[in-house]
């Protein structure tokens, strides 16, 4: 038996529906034509996730800056039930984690996942992401409401950190 093959590529207008249609399996939330758009100017931050040449997974961030401190916040990282426990979504964060560590310039990582899905958070734990927060009635029209925020730290704030040497 040969070995599966997990490849990560680009999303473009021409595999855009493959996304979407993905993202209503996966996810209990619906996503806007907004999101979308905002997708295909995303460049290394969206990929697609194919196994055996069969897109089973995607993930999408953006960057956000609070405080004058850069985060990347994970908007969507997710594949479908079948394929889950295969490394598919190891090799999405990892590409994720490998940018960041690249550009070199980010505080931390974030994202919100439902209070229930303890998979998830198992999942996120294991790339040391913590519960820093719970958000009450993050969701809307989907139970439970509330969202835990996961974060990973990269590195300490400019004040707290050792001079360079």
């Amino acid at each position: 038996m040969t070995r599966a093959t997990i490849e990560l590529g680009d999303v473009t207008p021409h595999n855009l529906q493959q996304l979407k249609r993905l993202n209503q399996v996966v996810f209990p939330v619906s996503y806007n034509d907004k999101f979308y758009k905002d997708i295909l100017e995303a460049g290394e931050l969206a990929k697609l996730a194919y196994y055996n040449d069969i897109v089973v997974g995607a993930v999408c961030c953006r960057i956000d800056v609070l405080d004058g401190s850069r985060r990347l916040y994970i908007m969507t990282l997710g594949c479908l039930a079948p394929y889950r426990k295969r490394g598919i979504g190891a090799k999405m964060l990892e590409h994720v984690l490998n940018f960041v560590e690249k550009d070199g310039d980010f505080h931390s990582i974030f994202l919100h996942v439902q209070v229930n899905n303890q998979s998830a958070i198992d999942f996120y734990k294991k790339f040391g992401f913590e519960i820093v927060e719970t958000k009450e009635q993050y969701y809307k029209r989907i139970e439970p409401a509330d969202a835990h925020v996961l974060m990973k730290l990269l590195r300490p704030q400019k004040n707290f950190s050792e001079p360079e040497k």
